[in-house]
């Protein structure tokens, strides 16, 4: 009887193995290729002072600049201060001398817009204007800088946040961190 058990069994067996190994194999679904962009440095700066030196070009040396958290938008100390038309558009030629080494540029640029500045019992007007400039490594075009006559501070560039933000951390026990 076990040898009939056994012969009666075997072939089914058999059988379901055989139907097992040709079943065709499931091979896994292809994935599509990512394309893995490069993050954009965060602070690309670092941690920088209170004081750090700022080209303004296509000047060769740079010039001390305050970092200033608190301002807005970006100040520089311009000399002969002129508007003018071009084009039928508004413009400004003016000077900008780094008091350190005497070296002096001339520069003419559209104006952005006309600004006023609030201080207590005095209103300035200021001309608003691109300029590119380099902080450490950091090359950057069409900064916007307010003509200012700074003669009475100590720095003649003030670093507001329209440069500072996502670009750097101010620590204000530092100076000089990008030299």
């Amino acid at each position: 009887m076990k040898l009939i058990f056994l012969f009666s069994i075997l072939p089914l067996a058999l059988l379901l193995s055989a139907c097992q190994s040709h079943q065709p194999k499931q091979m896994p679904e292809i994935v599509p290729a990512v394309e893995v962009k490069k993050p954009i440095k965060k602070h690309a700066l670092g941690i920088i002072g209170q004081v750090e030196p700022v080209y303004i070009l296509p000047m060769k040396s740079p010039i001390a600049a305050r970092i200033d958290t608190g301002a807005e938008t970006s100040s520089i100390d311009a000399d002969n201060i002129k508007p003018f038309e071009r084009d039928g558009e508004k413009w400004v030629s003016f000077e900008v001398i780094n008091r350190t080494n005497g070296e002096k540029y001339h520069f003419e640029k559209p104006v952005r817009k006309v600004t006023e500045i609030v201080r207590i019992n005095e209103h300035e007007k200021r001309y608003v204007v691109d300029m590119n400039i380099k902080i450490g490594s950091v090359m950057m075009s069409n900064v916007q800088f307010t003509l200012a006559q700074r003669d009475k501070f100590t720095y003649q560039v003030l670093v507001g946040r329209n440069i500072l933000t996502g670009r750097a951390i101010v620590d204000t026990a530092l100076s000089n961190t990008l030299n």
